[in-house]
């Protein structure tokens, strides 16, 4: 876990690499399904930097096969090799629950598949909590790391499940260092209208916030997003907030405003992006098919600094 520094964040994920580079023990990485080339990528190149101990887990002839294209050494790494008709992911949440490895990462496995043995009853690693995608961007135009969420996971969240949303990410980023996360629940206007269900759910949860039912973070909300990034927008429309321009983390309305938000930073903003599935007593790699190389390494740097 990352040593807590008063008010800390990060300003980019150079400064997070150097942060869990200095962890005296590094992180098993456990990849589910580990015949995927682009994965096995990823896993090397945060084993060469030291971040994670790769633990490979899928058909040991066809992963060996892979590793030597890629040029690498099989004995650097741990192989369970998974027999014919054996679920890999099964054997991956097994390996967490036996304190073989500290988080998981998806290969070449169904998205489903993998997070059907994670929330299996049995699997140990529910926390009660509904399951929420966590993406961090680097961007010139913003001063330190920012988060959306949820982009990934929920479609439609009612409040419940936003409030859910919160406390993944609130857990997430103490873990890190943070103290006091500043989060801004996003609504297309800045006040509450009726008929816009999400400035309700904003008002509602920044009251949670207030009342102490949301600890640990300061929630504003409703307010757009020109708000929560600039001070001088702010300022201009007459929105009083301290945290305008400086919050760390963007609460989204429903998926598609997530997803779309995201990529948009990344093709228009030129921003890094990292990822990674909360909710579990162990953050998940999940990347998409398109994520690239970096995408993936850097996603691996961000689970490893919040495992264990």
């Amino acid at each position: 876990m990352i040593e807590r520094d008063a008010g800390m964040s990060y300003a980019n994920f150079d400064s997070l690499i150097k942060k869990v580079q200095s962890f005296q023990t590094r992180k098993r990485a456990a990849l589910a399904a580990a015949e995927d080339e682009h994965a096995l990528e990823a896993v090397f190149s945060a084993q060469k930097e030291n971040i994670v101990s790769p633990v490979l887990i899928g058909n040991e002839g066809i992963i060996r096969e892979i590793i030597g294209k890629l040029g690498e050494e099989p004995a650097n790494c741990t192989i369970v090799n998974v027999k014919e008709g054996d679920d890999p992911a099964r054997i991956a949440v097994g390996l967490i629950k036996n304190n073989e490895a500290d988080f998981i990462m998806k290969g070449k496995i169904d998205t489903a598949n993998l997070l059907k043995s994670v929330v299996d009853k049995d699997s140990g690693l529910r926390t009660g909590r509904a399951m929420s995608h966590m993406a961090f961007y680097e961007m010139p135009a913003y001063h330190k790391l920012l988060v959306v969420t949820d982009g990934g996971m929920i479609t439609d969240p009612d409040l419940e499940q936003k409030k859910q949303i919160i406390i993944n990410a609130v857990d997430i980023l103490i873990r890190m260092g943070y103290e006091n996360p500043k989060i801004a629940v996003l609504t297309a206007v800045e006040q509450v209208n009726p008929k816009m269900q999400a400035t309700v759910d904003a008002a509602e949860l920044k009251k949670m916030n207030m009342s102490g039912e949301i600890s640990n973070c300061i929630i504003e909300g409703p307010i757009s997003f020109d708000l929560a990034v600039s001070r001088e927008s702010a300022r201009l429309k007459g929105f009083e907030s301290p945290y305008c321009g400086d919050f760390d983390v963007m609460i989204v309305p429903n998926i598609e405003t997530g997803n779309i938000l995201g990529k948009a930073l990344i093709y228009m903003g030129r921003a890094k992006m990292a990822g990674m599935i909360v909710g579990a007593k162990i953050p998940i790699v999940l990347t998409s098919r398109g994520a690239t190389a970096e995408e993936k390494y850097l996603s691996l740097v961000l689970s490893a600094g919040v495992s264990g």
